[in-house]
């Protein structure tokens, strides 16, 4: 079920508000009766949530919690073979991530490799295109939304009941609705258990905090209707074409579409989701920080999807001994992470250069520039650098296998004649879309955070919010009923 459809706006939505809101309302003995009640209520919503899209997947999410909520109980019964028996729990976990996600991949190098008849560069061609010649027989496995998301968020709360920052769940209707509650189920942001523990217990659901939240679903809907979706039509009909007849004009436009569409659309559904989440009483930590406004990639990093950084950071990266046993062991370690943050979203080649290619330029940042970076007064520079970084990076996210995003970059970067004009690609609606999603990317955010937050709560302000919510609702609305929209790209992660 998508964020942005009308059932869920018009019936889902609002069901599960009043049905919250009736909850406490009504008088109960205790208040932990009443908590009770309502995290059973969320949990039978986000069944149902999450079974609308396809049924099957639903059986695959309730092992996964079954899994991991045992395996909890199973670390905490014996410290005997603690170390052992979180190999096993994170062992099963990798493995059901492996079968449906990665498995197509191995089956098409394998296929390759089955292939072979002398010809190494055939060979390399086939298994970088990612075209599988099916001669094993063996059936498309189909990628369950949000796999990679719940796979996490339920690896971390194992890993940190084994290390003893957190305590065990014993109830497993309250762990089951920590890892499949909606409103970040299938696209984050990857919650940790310690960060919602005390409000899976205890909760104040205040007008405020209502309030809050549905100003950040307005503007996250906002994103993902208004402007990502607008972004998507141009870059999906660039990218369609046949890129040695792009052009060096129509390939720039294509890329900046597309880096527009993947923040408006990602951080879109972030803000829906703690928006939502705000409504129903919970708190989650921010997920994106104007990523685009960064002035180096290690910055970028700290504000692009931050809770993924995070959890790598957290469960890989300082695991493995982080920077403390010196240079060479930092950029192993660094390597690793990379090399993972790459394959988590997606099973080719592509995602694997793309999590190396920032590997590269942290690297880089480490040795010296980042130090150039920081003594350079003509900050537009670094942004530049930034940018571009970030930009040649989602051609490897973006192309369907690495000879496209080669062939992409060539026509990127080699001043090529079109066989179209980028006007072609534009309408009125589209030129309205980039002046403004150029501008809300932070560029004008940052400069006036502090401003508007010391003036958030005066009345002219508050007015001036609740315009702009209707003004943008009704206009997503209008969009929404015409049909006009896509699923949201991290759906396929």
């Amino acid at each position: 079920m998508l964020f942005s459809s009308m059932f869920f706006l018009w019936v889902f939505l609002p069901i599960v508000i009043v049905g919250n809101f009736a909850l406490s309302m009504i008088p109960f003995n205790k208040e932990e009766t009443r908590i009770r009640v309502k995290n059973t209520f969320l949990l039978i919503s986000s069944i149902l949530f999450y079974a609308w899209g396809n049924i099957n997947y639903l059986f695959l999410m309730l092992g996964s919690i079954l899994l991991n909520y045992i395996g909890g109980l199973f670390i905490t019964r014996s410290p005997k073979y603690k170390r052992s028996k979180l190999f096993v729990v994170i062992g099963l976990n990798l493995g059901l991530l492996f079968i449906f996600k990665y498995f197509n991949m191995l089956v098409i190098v394998i296929e390759s490799i089955l292939s072979f008849d002398g010809n190494g560069a055939q060979l390399l061609h086939n298994m970088l295109s990612m075209q599988g010649t099916g001669a094993l027989g063996l059936p498309y496995i189909a990628l369950p939304i949000g796999i990679s998301f719940f796979t996490f968020q339920a690896m971390s709360y194992v890993i940190d009941v084994y290390w003893g920052k957190t305590d065990v769940q014993k109830n497993l209707f309250d762990f089951a609705l920590y890892v499949s509650f909606f409103p970040q189920l299938v696209a984050g942001p990857i919650v940790k258990y310690s960060d919602i523990a005390a409000q899976l217990k205890k909760r104040e659901e205040t007008i405020a905090m209502f309030i809050s939240g549905q100003k950040r679903f307005c503007y996250g809907l906002a994103k993902k209707v208004l402007l990502s979706n607008t972004f998507a039509e141009i870059a999906d009909t660039i990218w369609a074409l046949d890129i040695s007849t792009m052009g060096t004009s129509v390939a720039w436009l294509g890329i900046l579409a597309y880096t527009l569409q993947i923040y408006y659309d990602f951080s879109g559904y972030s803000d829906m989701a703690i928006g939502i989440g705000k409504m129903l009483g919970f708190e989650f930590k921010e997920n994106f920080n104007y990523p685009y406004t960064s002035l180096s990639v290690q910055e970028f990093w700290r504000r692009w999807h931050i809770s993924l950084s995070t959890w790598f950071k957290e469960y890989v990266y300082i695991p493995l001994g982080g920077n403390r046993r010196g240079n060479g062991r930092t950029y192993f370690n660094l390597f690793v992470v990379w090399f993972l943050t790459g394959i988590w979203h997606g099973a080719n080649f592509t995602f694997l250069l793309w999590g190396l290619w920032y590997f590269a330029f942290l690297i880089l940042e480490r040795l010296f520039l980042g130090k150039w970076l920081q003594k350079n007064p003509v900050k537009i520079f670094n942004w530049i650098y930034s940018i571009l970084v970030v930009m040649i990076g989602w051609v490897f996210f973006r192309a369907n296998n690495l000879f496209d995003a080669v062939n992409f970059l060539k026509q990127m970067f080699g001043g090529f004649a079109s066989n179209y004009t980028v006007v072609s690609f534009l309408s009125m609606k589209a030129v309205i879309a980039f002046v403004l999603g150029i501008l809300f990317a932070g560029l004008l955010q940052r400069p006036l955070q502090a401003t508007y937050e010391k003036n958030k709560h005066r009345t002219p302000v508050m007015i001036c919010d609740l315009a702009i919510q209707l003004v943008t609702l009704v206009l997503c609305i209008l969009l929404m009923v015409s049909g006009t929209y896509n699923p949201f790209i991290y759906f396929q992660f």
